[in-house]
């Protein structure tokens, strides 16, 4: 907001942003608030009546000025004039670009007619759990009246739209006495003549439907327990071993980035009878089954079955869902419907292990799963008042399949050429693991920045976004335990790996006599060592996926390059350099490509070089420390200084796609350094 921001709009997203922070309220970008008033016409210099409402894909809870839509009142409601009927309602939200006042503005959602039809100043749309439970009973509409008397009507089941609106304009005006509705299948929208009384109806509505629930309902709607969770370590290590199985399968149309949810809700519904069959119901709320699909994916094995069933099974469910999926298409698609945009499952639930869920980006995937808690707890109110009943098959594919939700999604960005990929950066919290870090996620990638110092990938980690972006795990590549924790780690925040950067190194210069066995063994352990453990236990998950991959070493100039003082590190690169071409010959059969970079000169930045070797071999060759990048820039042919963003561009050439037929290579770095020429 600024200083000009009227204070409609004020009072506006002060409502939005209190009823959005609850997700008792609504879900993440579920939901939309308006408010009208006046303002001046520019043109006319007369008061004119507008709308402010939140416009479509927007979230009340952090709604800005800019996400609200902006109408003209007198325009929007005239459009009744012209409204051609239900048949053809969709061609009204065309029309509401033709009421929009002034420039700029967001695009105005399905919901927009709802808002300016009601004759109340301020109006509130959302789905919050206790009502969408109330709206999924299967006696809803006695509910409604039981509950609320008259002071909350019921509104049948109707797809979102300018019908919809008219419907609850009709309902408002017959029933004065009214505070708003409960709609069908869908959520509640409730209004008043200030911002604060809207606010407090909505409240109202809300919270006396989830006493409603605890005070009439049965203890346990979902049935005695069948099966016990997991212990919790022994549900992390299970979900781990499964998510690169479950990611690979649910990318089999589009690759994922993957969520792992395991939350009381979660675990308790797995846990009962009645589970399967609520499963199979599906969701009901369009904001739910649009990132949850018509239905979960659910293994119907006990916890304790040993993994390889749990494996072999998930095969064998995910066929038969890409099965169902087609025909659910196949039945109800109509000449003119979009094209089927893919058959895998969005939500799989394993009894006792918890739920996996899935999407184009990680916030995407956690969201999903949010909404299927959401879905969850729908059902649980449902079935303790009634029993659940979700709008039809049918009615969800027209939501799904919407040419209006179609052209959202072809007014989506593209996306990044790294998007749903999920990279490791050992040696990720100084110079050239932060800049590749940076990198990777500046194009798209989910990253994990691996670090023995904590501290510093955890800087690193914070200043790449939220851990929908990057986490930081602390890792020393000489442990194989805390290798192999790391890579779980990974592995239950984003579902997978695909991107792996062998980065972690150090350098001691001595001279062949002053290079004690301690001194050798610490530069094999580090690095030859080290990044052979971190490429087995990626490559382990890799291969699960069956989504191919990258390993990526940053060896060195070093590898091929002969120079004074230097064979313990010398001898550990040119090892790396031998497991890049062995280790592309063996995993070529996977999809999975193995490529080095080789460095030379990067001072700058690098923890190495600040760590005493740069020290050393400034005195090596006779130049003061601080002029050490420019000496190793004009030994080079290019004569140019070697940053960590150069090894950063020449990673992100080989991982973006571009190259995708290009393994055991290895890529100079080094501004040209003709001893090292590979030959």
């Amino acid at each position: 907001m600024t200083a000009g921001t009227p204070p409609v709009v004020r009072d506006l997203l002060h409502r939005a942003h209190a009823l959005g922070a609850d997700p008792r309220n609504t879900n993440y970008a579920g939901g939309n608030a308006s408010a009208k008033g006046t303002a001046t016409d520019p043109v006319t210099g007369a008061d004119v009546e507008l709308m402010w409402v939140k416009g479509s894909g927007g979230d009340l809870g952090t709604l800005t000025e800019a996400g609200l839509a902006v109408l003209r009142l007198d325009l929007l409601r005239s459009l009744t004039g012209v409204y051609p009927g239900v048949e053809r309602e969709d061609e009204m939200v065309a029309a509401f670009d033709y009421c929009a006042f002034g420039k700029g503005g967001a695009a105005p959602s399905i919901d927009t007619a709802m808002h300016g039809l009601v004759d109340a100043a301020h109006v509130d749309h959302l789905h919050p759990d206790a009502g969408i439970a109330i709206a999924t009973a299967a006696d809803g509409e006695a509910l409604t009246r039981e509950i609320f008397g008259d002071r909350v009507l019921w509104v049948p089941w109707r797809r979102p739209g300018f019908q919809l609106g008219l419907d609850i304009a009709a309902l408002k005006d017959a029933n004065p006495g009214a505070i708003g509705v409960v709609l069908g299948g869908h959520g509640i929208t409730a209004w008043g003549e200030t911002g604060q009384e809207c606010e407090a109806r909505s409240l109202e509505i809300i919270r006396t439907a989830e006493r409603h629930i605890a005070e009439h309902g049965r203890p346990e709607p979902f049935g005695p327990v069948i099966h016990r969770p997991l212990a919790e370590a022994e549900r992390a290590e299970r979900a781990a071993a499964l998510f690169p199985v479950v990611r690979g399968l649910c990318s089999t149309d589009a690759r994922q980035v993957g969520h792992f949810t395991a939350t009381p809700e979660v675990l308790d519904f797995l846990s009962r009878a009645e589970h399967p069959r609520l499963a199979a119901l599906g969701t009901s709320c369009p904001d739910h089954f649009l990132r949850t699909k018509v239905a979960p994916l659910v293994v119907d094995l006990p916890p304790d079955a040993p993994l390889e069933e749990v494996v072999a099974r998930l095969r064998e469910l995910h066929a038969a869902y890409r099965d169902d999926y087609r025909a659910y298409y196949e039945r109800h698609a109509v000449p003119g419907s979009p094209a089927m945009r893919g058959a895998d499952p969005a939500i799989v639930l394993v009894p006792g292990v918890g739920m996996f869920s899935f999407g184009k980006d990680k916030q995407t995937a956690r969201v999903a799963g949010e909404f299927y808690v959401n879905a969850i707890n729908v059902m649980r109110g449902a079935e303790a008042l009634s029993s659940y009943r979700p709008i039809e098959e049918s009615e969800k594919f027209r939501i799904e399949y919407w040419e209006l939700e179609e052209a959202k999604l072809r007014r989506m960005p593209p996306p990044k050429p790294l998007a749903t990929r999920v990279a490791v950066v050992t040696g990720g919290g100084s110079g050239i693991g932060a800049a590749t870090a940076r990198r990777l996620a500046a194009e798209g990638a989910c990253v994990v920045v691996a670090d023995r110092d904590l501290g510093a990938a955890e800087k690193v980690a914070a200043e790449l976004g939220s851990s929908d972006v990057a986490i930081a795990v602390e890792v020393d590549v000489t442990s194989e335990e805390q290798i192999g924790a790391a890579v779980r780690r990974a592995v239950l925040a984003f579902g997978g790996v695909d991107l792996v950067v062998n980065n972690a190194g150090l350098s001691l210069s001595r001279s062949l006599l002053e290079t004690t066995a301690a001194d050798w063994d610490l530069q094999h352990d580090v690095m030859a060592r080290g990044s052979f453990l971190v490429s087995r236990e990626t490559a382990r998950v890799m291969i699960d996926q069956a989504m191919g991959g990258d390993l990526i070493y940053i060896s060195s100039k070093n590898s091929v390059f002969a120079g004074p003082n230097n064979v313990a590190y010398g001898a550990a690169k040119a090892d790396q350099a031998h497991q890049v071409r062995l280790l592309a010959a063996e995993l070529g059969a996977y999809g999975i490509r193995v490529n080095g970079v080789n460095p030379d000169g990067v001072v700058r930045g690098s923890g190495i070089f600040a760590s005493g070797w740069g020290a050393n071999r400034a005195a090596v060759y006779g130049v003061p420390e601080e002029r050490l990048g420019e000496f190793y820039a004009q030994r080079t042919l290019l004569k140019r200084e070697v940053l960590p963003d150069h090894i950063a561009a020449a990673i992100f050439a080989l991982t973006s796609g571009n190259l995708p037929l290009t393994t055991g290579l290895h890529i100079p770095v080094d501004a040209g350094v003709p001893a090292a020429f590979l030959r």
